[in-house]
């Protein structure tokens, strides 16, 4: 994808790289864990076609942009601002946000905050989630899944990046990026999550073992400690959201996941998706199953696509 922009721009304090292309309204493209801007190679070209302007960041401690060591300065907080100053460095007063996993969770909270900046949201895999006033995040998720939850184990620092050092950073990419509804994300207690993860023997339709290794040379780079500090601050925005508790997401939006989604027919998800609290705290919403796993925007890329612009396109025209 030679034709693209690349830039590192100034935010929020950190610079943050980011590929752009195309003009028209614009929108940004958020990836999740573990990846980084190349996650939407499918959805760049394609938008940009179809007369958009589109904008997709290495977030704060992924890829080429900036990443502060300490897990302090990836709250919710500091991720958001780095959006908003996007949005401002390229002069305009709204955007379109297409967010998948981390990348969702930031779309629907900076809509939750900000909703004067944001014209529509797409959130891919991740619904939005009421805060538990009753428990933090780690402590609820100890009690459900107990200490071999992937989430838990990150919570350490180190501890994951030892563990993740034990294979080459292709075996990495290969056990998250083609993790399946069969996988478990919850290891033993006497096991590492990386080492219960089972590494495919053959690849998905969806995917080469080319594009897994432009995975692997960017956090053979850059390491995964940034990326982590996003699961180690979790606990840090239980506390800070107390004053939000129970508040509603007024922007339009499309809610996007896999039938397959290993996240999906967890603790109740899909009863969730698709009964009336979800709805209730985003009136304004419209629910998509594909048929498809977690990483649904690359392994279902056209339909992802065509949902997206659809969106799009009705928000531009109204």
């Amino acid at each position: 994808m030679e034709d693209l922009n690349h830039h590192r721009i100034k935010t929020n304090g950190i610079f943050l790289h980011v590929v752009e292309k195309g003009t028209g309204p614009l929108v940004l493209l958020l990836h999740g864990f573990p990846e980084f801007w190349y996650s939407w190679r499918h959805q760049i070209t394609f938008l940009v076609n179809h007369g958009y302007h589109v904008v997709a960041p290495d977030l704060r401690g992924y890829g080429d942009s900036d990443s502060p060591l300490s897990y302090n300065s990836y709250t919710l907080f500091h991720l958001l601002g780095d959006l908003v100053g996007i949005i401002d460095h390229f002069g305009e007063q709204q955007a379109f946000l297409v967010g998948h996993d981390w990348g969702a969770l930031l779309a629907w909270h900076l809509s939750l905050h900000r909703p004067d900046r944001v014209k529509g949201l797409i959130a891919i895999s991740i619904p939005y989630h009421q805060r538990n006033p009753d428990a933090k995040v780690i402590e609820s998720f100890r009690r459900i899944y107990g200490d071999g939850l992937y989430i838990c184990q990150f919570q350490e620092p180190g501890r994951a990046e030892k563990a993740f050092a034990r294979y080459d950073y292709l075996t990495v990419m290969k056990k998250f990026l083609l993790i399946t509804k069969t996988d478990n994300l919850v290891a033993p207690l006497d096991m590492e999550i990386i080492d219960y993860l089972q590494t495919p023997s053959v690849l998905p339709p969806w995917i080469t073992e080319e594009e897994l290794q432009v995975y692997a040379d960017k956090f053979q780079e850059t390491g995964f400690t940034g990326p982590l500090n996003y699961y180690r601050a979790m606990d840090m925005n239980w506390e800070l959201y107390g004053a939000w508790q129970g508040s509603k997401i007024s922007v339009p939006s499309k809610f996007i996941v896999g039938d397959k989604d290993i996240g999906f027919d967890t603790n109740g998800t899909r009863e969730y998706v698709l009964g009336d609290t979800f709805k209730s705290l985003v009136p304004d919403l419209q629910v998509v199953i594909l048929d498809g796993h977690h990483f649904i925007q690359q392994e279902k890329a056209q339909q992802v696509s065509e949902e997206i612009l659809a969106f799009l396109h009705k928000l531009s025209v109204d």
